[in-house]
């Protein structure tokens, strides 16, 4: 019996006692019902709330204790990171076998505690509709990859439609100004076309500093993307991520559903491939509250968003450092080398992943981007000069250091270098090493490996028999020459010539004679 009806015969039972039978046995036998609910009418006309009795919860008690533990730790653990229901779920099926509670008996648990420990918010939040094209949210969230065998962070950028609920998530090793700039130009190509309206948070990347209100000063270099693609661009309030719930929940979905196992890659680019795919198979998924498929929204979504432009905006952060005596420039944090004389002035490109060192209009040098603090990323190509004066100082360089912790120098180049000192001496068998290495940059290291581990096979320790097999490996296999009949040219052939003829002149000579 709802509340409005039993709310109705109370008032029947009052009026029957004040005006029909009144008593309280009549009312009871003419209206059918216990005695003791005549009394609660007579006592009040409002019924009091139904005493609810706790029944037995002989499967979920098993696995209180487990749960209870478990939201005790997440209220020290980040916020991100805390267990769902559904996750206590799974956890107890694989941890706990013996206990068979269902999973809405453990959600319904959960939330009960949730909200007694006080782990979930209990802020009101108002819907929003959103017009096609009309704004993408941007953030940045966290993730890990094992990109070669080792564990890497990952800063993963998400632009996510509001309209449509499509979004594009593509990862960098920093979250750098420059990969948060070419992210948004990746994602403009991944949607067709540019929002008319773009909302942040305040990163460092596009805020400078925070002003009063809504106010912000932006950084030079994002107000001059946002004037070459023409958006307009909005910042939430500090420390309320809500403004842009959209993002931040697509963030999560997207990092539960595709990121779990970690990833396994053997590079960025195949990590932002993957990425990619799961995006693509996302638009075939419908949102709750919604008829269509994000793919379906965004092919209409697509005739709203303004065209992007053919040329792209200069990504890259530009600098103008000096070479030092290290032979390295200093850009932001880092030293790179460039093979270059000391003093002059270079023209330094930083990009998302790679920094450029150009000279004279020609890029002289290209080294992957360090984010740690002066630190010094080296290329022993570029001393390779500089060490043919100074021989000594080969063994224990830096650079030769770098190649070997990257790999790049192989166990070949220590046998062939250390059977030419044996030969030739300490100074002159490094320095014809260093002619050896020399030969890399014109055929390319790979070929110059290959024909090294060849003269170690021959027993051959000479630069020039190095660059003999480099150029007959670069030349190939000739091919046969195909017979060709000379046909009427046999019409001049001469018979081979003798010496038959000299020999006349020596009948005029005893043959005991010396010819003086």
């Amino acid at each position: 019996m709802n509340r409005r009806t039993k709310v109705e015969l109370f008032e029947q039972i009052r009026r029957e006692y004040a005006y029909g039978v009144g008593t309280i046995q009549g009312v009871a036998n003419k209206l059918g019902v216990h005695r003791r609910m005549v009394r609660a009418a007579l006592a009040d006309a409002i019924p009091r709330e139904r005493k609810i009795t706790l029944r037995p919860r002989p499967k979920l008690e098993a696995a209180v204790a487990f749960i209870e533990a478990i939201l005790e730790g997440d209220r020290t653990a980040p916020r991100k990171q805390r267990h769902t229901a559904h996750r206590i779920w799974c956890r107890i099926r694989a941890e706990m076998p013996e206990v068979d509670a269902a999973e809405s008996s453990i959600r319904r648990y959960v939330r009960e505690r949730k909200i007694q420990l006080r782990l979930v918010g209990q802020e009101t939040f108002i819907p929003q509709s959103y017009a096609w094209g009309g704004e993408a949210q941007v953030d940045w969230y966290e993730a890990y990859a094992d990109i070669c065998g080792e564990r890497e962070l990952a800063y993963v950028f998400c632009m996510r439609s509001m309209a449509s609920g499509g979004a594009f998530h593509c990862a960098f090793p920093h979250a750098s100004q420059q990969a948060f700039l070419e992210a948004h130009e990746r994602a403009f190509a991944y949607f067709s076309g540019v929002f008319k309206t773009l909302r942040y948070d305040n990163l460092k990347s596009a805020v400078k500093k925070i002003l009063r209100g809504h106010q912000r000063e932006e950084t030079t270099r994002f107000i001059a993307f946002r004037s070459h693609w023409g958006f307009e661009s909005e910042f939430c309030t500090p420390a309320e991520g809500h403004e842009k719930g959209g993002v931040e929940g697509e963030g999560g979905y997207f990092r539960r559903n595709h990121m779990v196992p970690v990833p396994q890659v053997g590079s960025w680019e195949e990590l932002n491939a993957l990425l990619r795919e799961a995006s693509k198979n996302d638009e075939q998924r419908v949102i709750s509250g919604r008829t269509q498929t994000v793919g379906e929204g965004m092919n209409l979504e697509r005739e709203h968003l303004r065209a992007p432009l053919e040329e792209g905006f200069d990504l890259a952060a530009v600098h103008f450092p000096h070479v030092n005596a290290s032979g390295c420039v200093k850009v932001l944090t880092n030293f790179y080398s460039v093979p270059l004389p000391v003093g002059i002035e270079v023209q330094a490109k930083v990009h998302s992943a790679y920094v450029e060192i150009w000279h004279q209009g020609q890029c002289v040098a290209r080294h992957e981007r360090c984010f740690d603090r002066q630190q010094k990323v080296l290329n022993l190509e570029h001393y390779l000069e500089a060490l043919t004066k100074k021989p000594g100082a080969f063994a224990g360089c830096t650079p030769l250091e770098q190649w070997r912790a990257q790999g790049r120098w192989p166990a070949s180049f220590d046998r062939f270098w250390e059977a030419l000192k044996q030969r030739r001496g300490q100074q002159p068998g490094t320095r014809a090493m260093i002619e050896v290495l020399l030969l890399g940059r014109q055929y390319g290291y790979p070929p110059l490996q290959e024909a090294l581990e060849k003269a170690l096979d021959m027993s051959c320790f000479d630069a020039q028999a190095v660059r003999l097999l480099l150029t007959a490996a670069r030349a190939g296999k000739r091919q046969p020459c195909e017979a060709v009949e000379i046909g009427a040219l046999r019409a001049y052939d001469r018979p081979q010539p003798t010496t038959r003829n000299y020999d006349q002149l020596l009948e005029n000579y005893a043959v005991s004679g010396v010819v003086q």
